[in-house]
Order: structure tokens, then sequence, then C-alpha cells
């Protein structure tokens, strides 16, 4: 069952500006998981088993070493992640 509530509203909005916006897509995708985090901990959205996976799998395709740039293979993993991540809001 999904959240309810302007909470929950708020948080599926601004993480999907997070997710739309301009810039650098893994830079996109580390702001989107902060938000997440904070209306997971504020119990604005509920972390669903799905959503978990894809953030299990978005935060290994951030991985770097110190000093590692990350490269067009990460980004591209971001983006198909968080395009998964937009679709599993409704139920979070």
């Amino acid at each position: 069952m999904s959240s309810e509530g302007p909470g929950a509203d708020a948080a599926r909005a601004e993480v999907r500006e997070l997710i739309a916006a301009k810039g650098h897509t893994v830079d996109n995708a580390r702001a989107a998981v902060v938000r997440l985090d904070a209306a997971f901990t504020a119990g604005d959205l509920v972390r669903t088993p799905a959503m978990s996976q894809y953030l299990d799998d978005l935060m290994l395709a951030l991985e770097q070493d110190e000093g590692e740039k990350l490269g067009g293979k990460s980004a591209e993993a971001a983006r198909f992640i968080l395009r998964a991540v937009d679709r599993e809001l409704e139920s979070a």
C-alpha cells in the first residue's frame, strides 16, 4: 500500500525533480537517494522490497574508489535504475 498525505506527495515530487534535474546523472542520483532516505526516516514514504533492491543496485552503480571519477557506464546504469525508482515511487 502506498503512502498518502502531503509529506508523501512532497517527497515523491522532490525525488522526481531530482531525477529529472539538469546536471550529471550520478550527482542527481546521489541527491535522490539522500531525499528518499529522509522520506523513509520521516515516515513519509515506505521502503518497499522493490525500492530497496533498486536503491541497493543504484548504490553499487555509484560506488567509486578514492579519487576515481565515475564514467559513462555508471551514469547509464544510474539513469536506468532511476527510471525504475520513479515508477516505484507510487508504491512507496
